[in-house]
């Protein structure tokens, strides 16, 4: 799930006498960091889990194709999301090893605030509800060892519906008014008993825009191009309560937009981030996640600094 949470669409900018070329933001909102720790398994086996995220991105520094700084007076975007998750997993199995499971997620933008230095005449901004995404899983039981858990594995088919508030005139907006498949591997292994590692690594494939954004003039459609992205993370159970951490992400469109069905290259976007994170699980049944990420290496995106804090609780 999802990032980013916030879908910046196309960067065209108009300095004063100078014109600054349209630059990409093409791909969707995904999920940049949003799970880290413990992610292969549902930490309180069969039944429904709420999960809360509040995020806060900040960032002055919008990027080109090669990475630089946007020829803009200011380029400094912050906004914050709330992502409310709902998940089920159920009894009925698959095989002898493996459960079904849905996810429901739906962002919240509830501030968004970008400044161009041109009183937003070059980026134009603006908040609401993201796109909803949903996706079936199939949770396979844990592998044991002589110490407790060794490995432990998900697969999800995670579908982004067109939902969200979109506004063709708008550079930055919640919903991406296109539907993507986001399928993804998530994965962890106990080195012993206190020291884990755990991935979640997506596939992203995005279908065509037909109202796209305004910065590519009079044009029929637009197709974000493919994506790899993941999460990984890696914590020691400094007490039976508090695990401690780092966590990571990385994001590399590896397919060029298409607009009217033509490639247009140079959109293709790239980021990768590393921070400090923690987790303190009160109970089996409720945990809070906090983790931190700097971005490094932008291309076609922000990059900036992402604080997250997330709450899980089973029923």
């Amino acid at each position: 799930m999802k990032n980013n949470v916030v879908k910046r669409g196309f960067l065209a900018g108009t300095m004063v006498m100078t014109t600054c070329a349209a630059q990409a933001n093409d791909l969707p909102t995904v999920n940049l960091g949003m799970t880290s720790f413990l992610d292969g398994g549902l930490p309180a086996g069969p039944g429904w889990y709420s999960q809360t995220y509040f995020q806060d991105y900040d960032s002055n520094k919008l990027t080109d194709h090669q990475g630089n700084k946007l020829a803009l007076p200011k380029t400094d975007l912050n906004y914050q999301v709330i992502v409310e998750q709902v998940s089920y997993m159920s009894n009925l199995r698959v095989g002898e090893h493996a459960a079904l499971g849905l996810n429901f997620l739906l962002p919240f933008v509830s501030k968004m605030d970008m400044n161009d230095g041109l009183n937003n005449a070059a980026i134009k901004a603006q908040g609401g509800f993201g796109d909803l995404m949903i996706g079936p899983f199939i949770q396979f039981d844990p592998v044991m060892g002589e110490s407790g858990p060794k490995f432990v594995q998900r697969i999800e088919f995670q579908v982004n519906l067109p939902t969200g508030d979109y506004d063709r005139n708008k550079d930055i907006n919640p919903g991406n008014n296109a539907v993507s498949l986001d399928p993804y591997w998530a994965a962890t292994y106990w080195f012993n008993p206190k020291w884990t590692a755990s991935t979640r690594i997506h596939y992203l494939y995005n279908f065509k825009n037909d109202d796209p954004g305004y910065a590519l003039g009079a044009i029929s459609d637009m197709q974000a191009g493919q994506a790899i992205h993941a999460n990984f993370a890696t914590d020691y159970a400094v007490t039976p309560q508090l695990r401690l951490g780092l966590n990571g992400y990385w994001l590399k469109q590896i397919t060029d937009t298409k607009v009217d069905g033509d490639d247009i290259k140079g959109r293709r976007e790239q980021v990768w981030a590393i921070g400090p994170g923690a987790m303190y699980s009160f109970s089996k049944n409720d945990h809070v996640v906090a983790n931190a990420y700097f971005e490094q290496d932008a291309k076609n995106r922000p990059e900036g600094t992402r604080l997250q804090v997330r709450y899980i609780h089973h029923f």
